[in-house]
């Protein structure tokens, strides 16, 4: 029987591309929209597109759509903060412009990649960029009754080498330079998800009901502070390393919690099985090191 068809926006992208993945093999049709080729992309028709020309958008979503996910944007939030002027244009119109394309086309239900750093007075323009595309999303739903599904993803990482991955670049740099440098004192709290487990779930999502018209945060299962993380590292590759905390303070980030005020109440959505923490990092430094070895 013929599966339903997607349309990933931003489906070459660190998440996106492993969303893209778990859909195919479920047998799902997908198309990846966005304006480069991943390296990572299996099988599914791309299509070029720019989110903010509405043009490129609507001609990329069939007439036949199911659902349509969002991961287009400035997912960075370092470089979302230092150039609000682009966030606000990616994040927020872009945003907009692939939801009003998903309503003209009919779209059953429209999935948007959303953040944690919406839930705090933490994260800046990034942050208050994401905020501001839910509250979009979610009037749509008031006044077009298009369905959605937000999903606020927590620390996602893998042993892909993107730019937003952070503790990919942590260890690269690590295994380039032997030390680990932190801006902050180490104290901040994190649940890391690997990006497969953050990608099963956000495939569940359009398979059950339960998940319509709610806010969903996607974190990992056990909270970790950041020194652990590094000290994990450490361990893990011999007691090499020298960690540098600077404890300039960590700016715009939110140190043991994103719950700073009240939006939207979200559910928890918690991955069984899921990708042991200690498994995920060798299996980023060991492909930091065949990248390493491949350079050198």
């Amino acid at each position: 029987m013929k599966r339903d068809k997607i349309i990933v926006f931003g489906g070459a992208g660190f998440l996106g591309g492993y969303v893209v993945y778990e859909l195919e093999t479920r047998g799902y049709e997908v198309i990846v929209a966005d304006l480069y080729e991943s390296k990572y992309q299996s099988g599914s028709k791309f299509i070029h597109c720019d989110i903010l020309n509405f043009d490129t958008i609507i001609n990329a979503i069939p007439d036949d759509i199911s659902f349509v996910y969002n991961f287009a944007g400035f997912a960075s939030l370092e470089k979302a903060n230092n150039d609000p002027v682009n966030t606000v244009q990616l994040n927020i119109n872009g945003n907009l412009n692939v939801l009003e394309a998903s309503r003209q086309k009919g779209c059953k239900q429209f999935i948007f990649a959303s953040s944690a750093y919406a839930m705090t007075d933490k994260g800046s323009f990034y942050g208050i960029s994401k905020l501001a595309s839910e509250k979009i999303v979610e009037e749509y739903k008031k006044k077009y009754n298009l369905d959605y599904t937000i999903i606020r993803y927590g620390s996602v990482y893998s042993e892909r080498d993107f730019d937003n991955n952070y503790i990919y670049g942590l260890i690269k740099n690590a295994v380039l330079n032997k030390e680990i440098i932190h801006s902050g004192d180490g104290e901040e709290i994190r649940e890391y998800i690997h990006a497969a487990d953050a990608a099963v779930s956000s495939a569940d999502i359009i398979e059950d009901a339960k998940y319509k018209n709610q806010h969903i945060i996607l974190t990992g299962h056990e909270k970790i502070k950041r020194i652990e993380l590094f000290q994990m590292i450490n361990e893990i590759m011999g007691g090499e390393l020298t960690i540098k905390l600077q404890k300039l303070g960590y700016k715009s980030h939110y140190k043991t919690t994103p719950y700073s005020f009240q939006p939207t109440v979200s559910k928890k959505l918690i991955n069984n099985p899921y990708i042991d923490m200690g498994q995920g990092i060798l299996e980023c430094i060991k492909q930091v090191n065949k990248q390493t070895n491949i350079i050198n």
